[in-house]
């Protein structure tokens, strides 16, 4: 079989298992929106890490077998704070509720994820919002799609007139950390025209990709916030780096996704 034969297949074979990942989401959607309603008072971090578990757990229920039977081979990644290079193969890294804790305070800022990876790329992967019913998905080389609409970044071209994006440290995170945060929240603040701080990563990042957002930045940032969101900006013509403006790789310390006319800007900003 040639090669070019061989690309048409697994292009063909990966349209379907994303239109089978798109059922599956949206199933594991319609069960965090039932569960989603007043704010949940806690008491202590313990109660809290059991009610966003719940949540997890009940997204899981539906996503763990739908994603196993379409490739059983594939490993299985859902812990949305796991950073690194994965290992060499196939792997479905999920985040069943992200922005859990949006979830539990009743904002309405939260999703379902699951992306395909191949050798440490994302070749597809779902974006879905419950309480809005939106879809966005993307396959490598196929484009960004909200809903079976092509997705487009915006073509701003002054960091001064642009919108930008980024989402807090994580919890417990090294002060080091938590102060490049603070420094380049506070550059931004002086450079473009609006900057947003707030989570989950993901959400900023479908922004991105439809033209919403300029740029989105993150430090120390975790596979699942940033893979489906990477696939999806570059599918819709954005360009992704470090904060350095290096490639960026899941082993980087930094994420820079961003239209191409401010991607240098925001690069020069980030790196003061």
């Amino acid at each position: 079989m040639s090669e070019s034969l061989e690309t048409a297949e697994v292009a063909a074979s990966d349209a379907y298992l994303l239109d089978q990942a798109v059922i599956a989401v949206r199933e594991a959607g319609s069960v965090l929106r039932e569960r989603f309603g007043e704010v949940v008072g806690h008491r202590t971090r313990e109660e809290l890490m059991r009610a966003l578990a719940a949540n997890d757990d009940a997204a899981l229920d539906v996503l763990r077998p739908r994603l196993t039977e379409l490739r059983p081979g594939a490993g299985w990644v859902e812990d949305e704070l796991d950073g690194g290079a994965l290992p060499s193969g196939e792997w479905w890294v999920v985040d069943p509720a992200e922005g859990n804790v949006n979830h539990l305070h009743a904002l309405p800022d939260w999703a379902v994820t699951a992306t395909l990876v191949r050798e440490n790329q994302p070749v597809l992967t779902v974006v879905h919002l419950p309480l809005t019913g939106e879809t966005y998905t993307a396959l490598l080389g196929a484009g960004a799609h909200l809903d079976g609409r092509p997705l487009r970044v915006s073509p701003a071209a002054d960091l001064g007139l642009s919108v930008v994006a980024t989402s807090q440290a994580r919890p417990e995170e090294d002060e080091e950390v938590v102060r490049r945060v603070g420094s380049s929240i506070t550059a931004m603040l002086f450079d473009a025209l609006v900057v947003r701080t707030s989570v989950p990563a993901t959400l900023h990042l479908v922004n991105v990709a439809a033209g919403r957002i300029d740029a989105f930045w993150q430090f120390a940032g975790a596979r699942a916030d940033l893979l489906p969101g990477a696939l999806l900006v570059t599918e819709a013509g954005g360009r992704i780096s470090d904060a350095e403006g290096r490639p960026w790789t899941p082993r980087s310390d930094s994420f820079l996704a961003a239209a191409p006319g401010v991607h240098a800007e925001a690069v020069a900003t980030l790196s003061r």
